[in-house]
């Protein structure tokens, strides 16, 4: 009689310095966006839950903001964010980019490694962007500064080494239950997913001055009688030059940021939408703690 094989399941952290390609790993692994992805540091402010099922396991994905030295109480929370990942999960990834030298960032991570007993594979993606002979040196640099449980190079964007990697992991997980449904990939709720999507669309048309001084909040989201849904959406910046460069010359890039973000929200969510989008000015936001709390940004609701 053939034995059935235990099913594998458990809770795997991904940190990093920011922009080294989290979440761009992440929705490679998922197969479809749950995290907005941008070439401008700091995309990422929530932990995003992703989860990867197949037969024989499921893998729940924590993607962290990137870890740098914090100038505001936001900074503080998303620091607080990733490095709370490490406590109570079955592995950890600390990614690191080949296009970047190792720096005092990856140091510090490092570092806090030396209190976690979660096994920790050093992952370095953007493998892709660089000289294959450019390789082994970064290699060398990390290899001697941590005792990894394994060493994958890997480009999230072309998927390159991603499918080793998550056997790796499969491998070395614990026997344990399926905790979500099959076809479930994030535990955050639509309106979590709307206000990542519209934020993204604004660091897509916006200057490099707006991805830390701009927030999305969603204030109204149900069907109208016809099944398409109504949403209406704050977007909160700290100066009117801030609001003015998100309107554009005669609205011109509000309407750009309107259009892309509907369309993107009817491809994930699979219905039609109105969207109204709404700009509020609120000076030092990012300093003020009710408005983090009422934004999400609150610690009560970290993993």
């Amino acid at each position: 009689m053939t034995q059935t094989k235990q099913y594998k399941s458990g809770f795997v952290a991904i940190i990093g310095r920011p922009n080294v390609g989290k979440s761009t790993f992440l929705n490679r692994v998922i197969g479809q966006k749950i995290a907005i992805m941008s070439s401008k540091a700091q995309t990422t402010r929530n932990k995003i839950q992703g989860v990867y099922t197949t037969k024989q396991a499921q893998i729940v994905f924590l993607d962290t903001p990137g870890v740098h030295k914090p100038h505001t109480k936001l900074d503080e929370y998303m620091d607080d964010a990733a490095l709370s990942s490490l406590q109570e999960v079955d592995a950890i990834i600390l990614m690191v980019s080949a296009t970047e030298t190792r720096g005092a960032g990856d140091n510090y991570l490092i570092k806090q490694l030396q209190n976690t007993k979660a096994p920790v594979y050093l992952v370095i993606n953007k493998i892709d962007q660089v000289h294959p002979d450019q390789l082994l040196p970064i290699l060398a640099t990390y290899q001697k500064a941590y005792d990894w449980k394994a060493v994958f190079l890997i480009s999230a964007l072309q998927g390159n080494n991603v499918n080793e990697l998550l056997q790796d992991l499969v491998l070395n997980l614990p026997a344990g239950p399926q905790y979500y449904p099959e076809d479930q990939i994030t535990d955050h709720p639509e309106r979590f997913i709307v206000q990542e999507i519209i934020r993204e669309k604004i660091l897509e048309n916006t200057s490099q001055e707006l991805p830390h001084s701009v927030a999305v909040y969603v204030d109204r989201m149900k069907p109208n009688e016809n099944g398409k849904l109504q949403i209406e959406a704050s977007i909160m910046v700290e100066r009117e030059g801030q609001r003015r460069i998100i309107i554009g010359d005669g609205g011109a890039k509000i309407k750009y940021i309107r259009i892309g973000a509907r369309r993107e929200i009817e491809q994930v969510l699979g219905s039609k939408a109105n969207l109204k989008l709404w700009i509020h000015i609120q000076p030092n936001w990012r300093d003020q703690s009710q408005i983090l709390q009422n934004l999400g940004y609150s610690r009560k609701n970290d993993y």
